[in-house]
């Protein structure tokens, strides 16, 4: 039953986490309209295995850190340090992204699965949000740190991934309107995302040293 658990919460915590408009998921889209899907799978395929092993390191570092409040509380600082940063960025200096005229070059599947893994690579944002998901599901008893149940939410957390990214590639043709109105105010969106997780770290932060 464990194991069964571990693997939902992988999968809705990868759910969760890249649903929102982003970087791998639109360029995921976006090689399937101009390539076709079977360069976006490669894409795919390439992105969530970087992301399996930044989960699995997110754990691992979760692990230290659950029994030293110290430290949760310093990532947490830093934490709203960066977001707080990245609010100011996205909403008062980064320009609007433009929508793209013209068509896409052919590219080959494995350069299309290097990009994958590239992107995903950039993207620091998957390890601190599993240490923060595991730290905080361990605190309830949803989540234990053994082997076979890290692997089994690691797993889970592929297996979220790779299914929004699918959703992304089937169905971006039907609401690509309403994501050019996202890709045109992804700024925005971002920043208001930032801006409330900075948020809700700081008031965290006070309370810790309040308490």
């Amino acid at each position: 039953m464990n194991l069964i658990t571990s693997l939902l919460l992988g999968f809705v915590t990868a759910f969760v986490g890249i649903t929102p408009p982003g970087l791998i998921n639109m360029t995921a889209a976006k090689v399937n309209l101009k390539e076709g899907k079977r360069s976006a799978y490669w894409f795919v395929l390439g992105a969530v295995i970087i992301i399996f092993f930044q989960a699995a390191l997110a754990i691992f570092f979760a692990q230290f850190i659950k029994e030293r409040p110290d430290v949760i509380v310093l990532l947490r600082e830093v934490g709203f340090g960066i977001f707080a940063a990245l609010t100011i960025y996205f909403l008062l200096i980064a320009k609007k992204p433009k929508k793209k005229k013209g068509k896409m070059k052919k590219k080959s599947t494995s350069t299309r699965f290097f990009l994958g893994m590239l992107l995903s690579a950039l993207n620091f944002f998957p390890i601190p949000y599993y240490v923060f998901v595991s730290v905080t599901l361990a605190s309830y008893n949803l989540f234990y740190f053994d082997t076979t149940n890290v692997f089994t939410f690691v797993t889970g957390v592929v297996l979220g991934s790779f299914f929004v990214f699918y959703c992304y590639i089937t169905f971006f043709q039907k609401i690509q309107d309403k994501t050019d109105y996202l890709m045109r105010n992804m700024n925005t969106i971002i920043g208001s995302i930032t801006g409330l997780i900075s948020l809700i770290t700081l008031i965290n932060i006070i309370r810790y040293y309040l308490r």
